[in-house]
């Protein structure tokens, strides 16, 4: 996975079954008028995916939630632990809080995100392609959530630009006025031949008064490092020998933060909520080892060469106001936003480039590292206006967004060992790139009630964009200081969803939908004097959806399943591509994913319930990109298995008065996938690299014992090896990354076990 951009080189369980998500949630703050409330049960889900509470059953459109019950009954705190719950999510990952979401296979790399990422009504992370959204996802800590929706297929009508192939909502839980609510939980955990870990969690509910509560929880946890740095010696391509550390589990990680929400509402027509999210992950050097290039398989067991420490450094700082407004004809819904990301990181760039120092610029030995900082600022303003009649539910709105972006690197040769720059060296490689993003859109969507058990559901939405761009860069690696020209782009885009849906009962529901997404263009940063054949800007590239799908229950809810079909077809793909000489971003390329998704959720007895979900994904590309990236016609898309299952069960029983015992496990099934395209791999094998498939058993079970829970887990039980991405063999297109010509590859963690102790109030 392509973790940075080297500009300076420029030139359990879904459908109405889910387990643990709430039914009627009377505190959420989205919610329209009283009239415009869907009918519903107990056992009937509310989501608010669509802007708007609906039952799940009767959203014409395939949508996985997963309750924040399950969430926690299963330790499923990150991206990676709760794939196995949401079918056709896939994720390419080496570090944690970097991670590439995919969905339904609309992956070919890149800079841009194409899975939108949203914290209550809060878009979270950047929109453009210059500020290297694609690989930082917002991985939102899980504690003390309602539930996590996910959306499969193009977005744009709602959501807008980079939900090109869906949206992963994070809905947090919100205060309430029913009572005091205290909760907590501590825990250990270890993983196979490596560290400790340990957490701890809190979580405080405070009614104010009758119309005012406030909601706060707080996170704290550390990953146990499991990869060590064995301390080999090699010769890089100059002939200069480095020796790596000796260093063990240095991919160790900590993750903490917290969360506030207050919640007021002076009458029943006005509901106002306020809230702050902060969550800090800093990992240490990535998980990845280093593996053959052919089989992929580790070389040495799990270790990889540090010669100077890596880390990656984030934090997330998310401010959100919510206000709904009754106007006896419609609801008012208002939501202002305003959210940082700041990443700080390291990379080792030692073994690639020392030597290249040492021969072309007469360096000394030195150890050679990178330094960036890659730090986007959003506000945001929605307003939308929904309402209902006998023939039409009806929403129309306007979006705003004004987006600062920044990525600043500096390359540093030190004293080996060390951090000390060497002394007297001159600068070697600086560049930032200062960005601007601002959109306006309008949206609307509208269901028509036609007939009792028929309605077409109708949306679109159009989207104004414009951006800029200005480099400086400075160091004897790339000719000294050169100030860019400020570039611009600007761009409009339509986009659109048909959806019938056919309703012959309560419990059944068919339907089919045509979708547009996008992904914004934008500009490319060129110098002065660059040839008029390297295209200034880039334009966005487009999927265009084709769903059908079912959704079943039984009247008592003891059975449901979630079915759907697609074909979607991408055009004009942005890829990284080199035209004559300058490494820029072009539209090019062509490919479709033909897919078939299911879950299927039973509850045979009282306190059992088993779920089964999977996914089929043929997505390959259907053009060449350009050379650089390496893709072929017939090539399948990165990191989509074409098969992929996860079993989900748990039990739960009551062994006396006061005290209950609970049991679960999950399995995932993961099939073999394409590596990343590595265009020298291609040319020299014809074909890319096959991930092979893997398996990952977990296991849980705990005892309630009044108002405490104990809980053992165990994850990845066969402690089975995963792989989760692919660094690549060489850097800057001719330097080996990694002694031997090994490649990177990003895994799961090993065995993992660990106990909780849980108490509420």
């Amino acid at each position: 996975m392509k973790k940075s951009v080297a500009i300076w080189l420029v030139g359990t369980c879904v459908a109405a079954t889910t387990t643990g998500a709430t039914a009627q949630n009377n505190v959420q703050p989205a919610a329209p008028t009283a009239a415009a409330q869907p009918q519903g049960n107990e056992a009937d889900i509310i989501i608010t995916a669509t802007k708007r509470p609906q039952i799940l059953i009767d959203v014409p459109q395939s949508i996985t939630v997963v309750g924040g019950k399950t969430l926690e009954a299963q330790h499923a705190n990150t991206f990676q632990d709760y794939l196995k719950l949401v079918p056709g999510l896939q994720l390419d990952q080496t570090t944690q809080g970097e991670g590439r979401l995919i969905l339904r296979g609309i992956n070919t790399g890149g800079v841009a995100s194409t899975v939108g990422v949203y914290v209550d009504e809060t878009p979270f992370g950047s929109s453009s392609g210059l500020v290297n959204a694609a690989v930082l996802a917002g991985d939102f800590d899980t504690y003390d959530l309602d539930r996590i929706e996910v959306l499969r297929g193009p977005q744009g009508t709602l959501y807008g630009a980079s939900s090109l192939s869906g949206v992963l909502r994070f809905v947090t839980a919100a205060p309430s006025t029913a009572g005091l609510i205290v909760r907590g939980r501590v825990g250990l955990e270890t993983v196979k031949d490596g560290e400790m870990g340990y957490s701890g969690n809190l979580a405080v509910n405070v009614p104010l008064g009758t119309n005012i509560a406030f909601r706060a929880s707080g996170t704290y946890r550390k990953d146990g490092g499991f990869i060590d740095s064995p301390g080999t010696t090699a010769k890089d391509l100059f002939g200069f020998s480095h020796t790596s550390d000796v260093a063990k589990d240095i991919n160790d990680s900590k993750s903490y933060g917290g969360r506030a929400s207050l919640l007021f509402r002076p009458t029943d027509a006005i509901s106002l909520r306020l809230s702050a999210i902060a969550q800090d992950i800093k990992a240490d050097a990535p998980s990845l080892v280093e593996a053959d290039p052919l089989s992929l398989n580790p070389l040495h067991g799990l270790t990889q060469s540090q010669f100077t420490p890596q880390f990656s450094n984030l934090k997330y700082r998310v401010y959100n106001g919510t206000g709904v407004f009754d106007l006896g004809f419609a609801s008012l819904t208002s939501s202002t936003s305003y959210g940082t990301q700041k990443q700080h990181l390291r990379n080792d760039f030692t073994f690639a480039l020392s030597g290249f120092l040492q021969a072309q610029l007469k360096l000394p030995p030195n150890d050679f590292f990178q330094v960036q900082d890659t730090n986007s600022k959003k506000f945001t303003q929605e307003l939308r206006l929904a309402g209902q009649t006998n023939l039409l539910d009806w929403l129309v709105g306007g979006y705003y967004t004004n987006e600062d972006g920044l990525i600043l690197q500096d390359f540093t040769a030190s004293t080996p060992n060390t951090l000390t720059p060497i002394a007297g060296v001159p600068v070697l490689g600086h560049a930032q790139v200062d960005s601007k993003y601002k959109e306006l859109a309008g949206f609307a969507n509208g269901t028509v009630h036609f007939l009792p058990w028929f309605d077409l559901d109708l949306g679109g939405r159009y989207s104004h964009n414009k951006q800029s761009a200005h480099q400086v860069q400075n160091g004897a690696l790339v000719g000294g200081f050169k100030d860019f020209p400020v570039a611009r782009s600007s761009e409009n885009v339509f986009t659109y969803s048909v959806a019938p849906k056919f309703k012959p009962n309560k419990y059944t529901t068919i339907y089919g939908r045509v979708a547009k997404g996008f992904r914004p263009g934008g500009p490319n940063v060129l110098p002065p004097g660059a040839p008029a054949s390297v295209p200034a800007t880039y334009g966005s590239d487009s999927v265009t959806s084709y769903e059908v799908g079912t959704k079943l229950e039984t009247p008592n809810h003891l059975f449901s399943i979630d079915a759907a079909a697609f074909h979607i077809n991408w055009k004009d793909i942005q890829l990284i591509a080199n035209v004559n000489g300058f490494g820029v971003n072009v539209n090019g390329s062509t490919a479709r994913s033909n897919g078939l998704e299911f879950t299927a959720a039973a509850h045979p007895a009282r306190g059992l319930e088993f779920s089964l979900n999977g996914a089929y994904n043929n997505a390959q590309l259907t053009g060449d990109t350009p050379a650089v990236v390496g893709g072929h016609a017939g090539d399948n898309l990165p990191f989509t298995p074409k098969f992929s299952l996860g079993l989900n069960g748990s039990y739960q029983w009551q062994l006396n008065e006061g005290l209950g015992a609970r049991v679960g496990g999950s399995w995932r099934h993961v099939g073999s996938q394409t590596a990343d395209y590595d265009a020298t791999f291609f040319a020299a094998h014809k074909h890319q690299r096959t991930v092979a498939p893997y398996d990952v058993l977990d296991l849980n079970g705990g005892l309630t014992f009044g108002r405490f829970d104990l809980d053992l887990y165990v994850k990845n039980l066969a402690n089975n090896h995963g792989v989760t991405a692919t660094t690549g063999t060489v850097v800057f297109g001719a330097f080996p990354l990694y002694p031997g010509g090994a490649i990177g590859t990003g895994i799961i963690r090993p065995r993992t076990v660990g106990l909780t102790l849980g108490a509420h109030y």
